[in-house]
């Protein structure tokens, strides 16, 4: 159970990791104001689940994992290619759109494979979850 609790919680980690950076990646190019306050609350959000993962890995006495370096680096270079050659929010929603149903799409599936891990980071896990879709759904006026 512990070593499933510890696995799920470090995707968790990546993944909230990757979700602040991809928004601070783009939140410099928003134009909408609106939009910008949902992608700051977005970004809070994700902070503040951090912050619980955090919490738990240290119970676990683990220091976490960083985001796969291909990924940060994909994520990036698709980000500044789109952004590079449009500035608009229509591009930002996509590529938050892109991210958040990517970072669904992973925890599912780790939520399967790690189904020893303890009930209260399979919430966690699961309030990411819904943190991602909630994005989807916020992102689509702008798509």
């Amino acid at each position: 159970m512990e070593d499933d609790t510890i696995k799920l919680l470090r995707e968790c980690n990546a993944g909230i990791k990757m979700g602040v950076t991809s928004l601070n990646d783009v939140l410099d190019h928003v134009n909408d104001t609106h939009m910008r306050d949902i992608l700051q609350e977005s970004k809070n959000v994700h902070e503040k689940l951090g912050d619980e993962t955090h919490k738990f890995l240290n119970e676990y006495h683990d220091q976490g994992k960083e985001p796969a370096v291909t990924a940060r680096m994909m994520s990036w270079m698709k980000t500044n290619v789109k952004l590079g050659g449009e500035e608009s929010d229509r591009t930002v929603a996509d590529l938050i759109t892109d991210g958040c149903n990517m970072g669904v799409k992973s925890l599912y599936r780790y939520l399967h494979q790690y189904p020893a891990a303890s009930a209260s980071v399979q919430k966690l896990t699961e309030k990411v979850i819904a943190e991602e879709e909630h994005m989807i759904k916020e992102m689509r006026e702008y798509l």
